[in-house]
């Protein structure tokens, strides 16, 4: 299943360095959000949200060749998208403070959750006793949808604005403004479950929960503006368990500052439980953190690396490399595309082997 040959496409060599295969069509402006198509389905699609106001569909062959499939547009930017477990349908969650239920077959949207202000996050939980969505937004809501209603299930006041959120049930995590970090536990009626005091000094940008060898949730890693990444258990079998790293950093001399990138995104790899993290240097670095080492760095790329994800089997790492406006408005230059590349990335995902 997809190997590595030559990169697809005529991308310059300096802004595909890794020689990875590239998604035709990309987004017309910086890429927001990626998730692959979920395990129900036997082919491989990838949606990409962007702040173009689109969303596009891809369909990824086992040769590394993609097919743009279709593309539905929102009113604002998109913030994040995510799959119905069956694989038919992806939720789409926008600065039109809107979600919308896009209908593959059909190629049909409908509005199915709303909120006061920006929606910066949708997640579809698949429960024991129920399914709906959740949606966290910068109106300082958590909601709970079942989406053949107008009216949210649910709706459970956060502290802050919603700033990034990860669901595997039964657990949730929500990061918020003000570094607020809340986790849920999802069985039942979705509760609060504990608040916790951020192991990071800065700004949360990203969280990622990973589960233990029983395949059962147990922690997350939360990443900053701050080039740094915080491993943490829910109940640590010791204190020493929870760790942080420094990454997405220059290596600066004694004498020299260092300069430090934020971590835009973190994803665990669905068979391995290791991790990738994407940053606004440019690069992709994966890593082992029960070995708590690097398994490979990438080479820059010619902007910030945006997102990233899995496909449902572990054998395709997707990254997106666009502005992500860590630098502001100076140091944007329209003359870069954007960028969605595909990695065959089974082997290099696998764990530090202990001597």
């Amino acid at each position: 299943m997809f190997n590595q040959a030559t990169a697809l496409g005529g991308t310059p060599q300096n802004s595909n360095p890794m020689k990875d295969y590239e998604i035709v069509s990309p987004p017309d402006d910086s890429v927001s959000s990626l998730a692959f198509s979920p395990a129900s389905i036997q082919q491989n699609f990838l949606v990409a949200g962007s702040w173009d106001c689109n969303v596009r569909c891809w369909e990824v062959e086992s040769t590394g060749k993609t097919v743009p499939k279709s593309m539905q547009s929102m009113g604002g930017p998109i913030l994040d998208v995510c799959w119905h477990d069956d694989g038919t349908k992806v939720f789409m969650a926008s600065c039109d403070k809107m979600v919308k239920c896009w209908d593959l077959g059909s190629n049909q949207s409908v509005q199915v959750a709303a909120h006061d202000a920006p929606v910066k996050t949708c997640h579809w939980i698949k429960g024991s006793n129920y399914s709906c969505l959740m949606t966290g937004s910068w109106d300082k809501t958590l909601k709970f949808w079942d989406t053949r209603s107008p009216t949210p299930m649910l709706s459970l006041q956060l502290p802050e604005r919603c700033y990034c959120a990860d669901v595997d049930y039964p657990m949730a995590v929500v990061g918020t403004a003000g570094r607020g970090l809340i986790i849920y536990t999802l069985e039942g009626t979705p509760t609060e479950y504990r608040k916790v005091d951020s192991p990071l000094k800065y700004q949360h940008r990203t969280v990622a929960i990973f589960r233990d060898k029983k395949k059962v949730p147990n922690g997350y890693a939360l990443g900053s503006i701050e080039g740094r990444v915080a491993i943490q258990y829910v109940n640590p079998a010791s204190p020493k368990d929870n760790f942080t790293f420094k990454c997405h950093r220059s290596n600066g001399t004694p004498n020299t500052y260092q300069d430090i990138y934020a971590v835009n995104d973190i994803a665990f790899h669905p068979v391995h439980g290791t991790l990738a993290t994407v940053g606004s240097d440019g690069t992709f670095s994966f890593w082992d953190k029960d070995a708590r080492t690097k398994l490979k760095p990438s080479e820059p790329m010619e902007q910030a690396i945006s997102r990233c994800c899995f496909n449902h089997n572990g054998q395709i790492f997707a990254y997106a490399v666009s502005y992500d406006w860590s630098r502001g408005h100076e140091f944007h230059n329209p003359m870069l595309k954007n960028n969605i590349f595909l990695r065959p990335c089974y082997e290099e995902l696998k764990p530090r082997t202990t001597s």
